[in-house]
């Protein structure tokens, strides 16, 4: 049985990243990431907050009380991390900012103002996110 995430990942592909419904309007992009302990390549959707030539991710998992495994996995990883934007396949590279972090507040608030659900994920954990910033390159 395919998962959710796996449903989402058949609508962008076929539809050159456009999945509308919940996503109407917003850019979603795949993330694609090795696991840390498995070895096994994982993609996932995420809202991605555009910002000059980043996009700016958060792993929120929907509120959930622990980070989602992408960005240890992410922060495990040697290199750049792959992604899915629109029909096109990029290499991109990435910062993972924590909360702590001076430059925390400004990248969460891009993805927060970005995405309005924010606030409902906020009000079920009072963990702070931590957000991804994936550099694009120029061309794409």
């Amino acid at each position: 049985m395919a998962s959710f995430n796996d449903n989402i990942i058949d609508i962008f592909r076929a539809n050159d990243g456009v999945v509308g419904m919940h996503w109407e309007g917003k850019t979603l992009l795949l993330l694609h990431h090795i696991g840390r302990r498995s070895g096994a390549e994982r993609v996932n959707p995420l809202v991605a907050a555009p910002d000059g030539d980043a996009y700016v991710v958060c792993a929120s998992a929907g509120g959930a009380a622990e980070d989602p495994q992408w960005v240890a996995n992410l922060e495990a990883a040697d290199g750049p991390a792959t992604i899915e934007l629109g029909a096109a396949t990029l290499t991109a590279d990435y910062e993972v900012i924590r909360p702590g972090d001076p430059r925390w507040a400004d990248q969460y608030a891009i993805w927060r103002d970005y995405w309005p659900e924010a606030a409902e994920y906020e009000k079920k954990t009072d963990r702070k996110f931590p957000v991804v910033r994936l550099h694009v390159p120029p061309s794409a």
